[in-house]
């Protein structure tokens, strides 16, 4: 016997939809909450409510009178805060029971560092791998500050900047699961990644920090030591700003795309 009972389909809209429409165009103030109602993976039934929520998370929106938009689809590069960041952790993966023992960061505007943040993290145990390579020993890190109240303030620290650092997915997803895990959130900040940016822009056989520091002769200390590596990378992210073409490169989210293009230097030699 067949059931009469209404079989009413999930939706299929989800926040990443609805980000990948405003990275193409604004859309309309009261049709933008009607799809937060929508989407199938929102926290809050309130679309009010999940709307600041995503603020509060990094996604830089904004409104008008009749349109929601992204700022980063706006806004000039050279207007552009961008929070250059590096960690040390003590291990792979935050899930995995690792956690953060250094956090540095810049912002970089226009060219000139405008702020900086920079702090050691209490933890129990370093590796000995880990203090070989960062220098960093338990005996630093007795009197540092717990990794609760450091992320607490880089989220302030961060806001809705653009995430930019050298290898985006270990920094951005560390940090993003250390938000997780203390209800802090996830990151939802645009980001770029300066090793893919620089293969667009620098010509180097290698994209590691160390070899781009020799290519472009950077005179910065103390590699692998977070804060110092944040400044190497903004200095790196300068020379690759230097190097496009800024008649077709003037926006936030093109130079973003720029970055993810297939306008490799070293393929395009190997094609000619």
């Amino acid at each position: 016997m067949k059931s009469n009972k209404r079989i009413i389909p999930k939706s299929q809209i989800k926040l990443q939809n609805i980000l990948q429409r405003l990275l193409k165009e604004p859309i309309l103030y009261t049709e933008f909450f009607e799809l937060l109602e929508k989407a199938s993976d929102t926290i809050y039934e309130n679309p009010e409510l999940e709307f600041e929520l995503l603020i509060s998370n990094g996604l830089p929106l904004d409104f008008d009178d009749k349109y929601v938009f992204l700022r980063t689809t706006k806004t000039l590069i050279n207007e552009q805060v961008f929070c250059i960041v590096d960690i040390e952790t003590n291990g792979g993966s935050a899930k995995k029971g690792y956690q953060i023992i250094e956090l540095g960061a810049v912002k970089y505007k226009n060219g000139e560092i405008i702020d900086k943040f920079d702090s050691l993290v209490y933890a129990k145990e370093i590796p000995p791998y880990v203090q070989e390579v960062t220098k960093i020993t338990p005996n630093m890190l007795e009197n540092a500050p717990r990794l609760e109240k450091v992320l607490q303030d880089f989220k302030i620290f961060l806001g809705d900047d653009v995430f930019v650092a050298h290898d985006i997915k270990f920094d951005y997803t560390f940090i993003s699961d250390s938000f997780e895990k203390y209800n802090l959130g996830k990151l939802l900040n645009r980001k770029l990644c300066t090793i893919d940016l620089t293969k667009r822009t620098i010509q180097s056989e290698k994209y590691g920090l160390s070899s781009l520091k020799e290519v472009l002769n950077i005179n910065v200390d103390n590699h692998h030591r977070a804060y110092y590596d944040a400044l190497t990378t903004a200095i790196v992210f300068q020379k690759s700003l230097e190097n496009i073409d800024k008649n077709k490169i003037k926006i936030v989210e093109e130079l973003i795309n720029f970055s993810k293009s297939d306008n490799i230097i070293n393929n395009q030699q190997k094609k000619d």
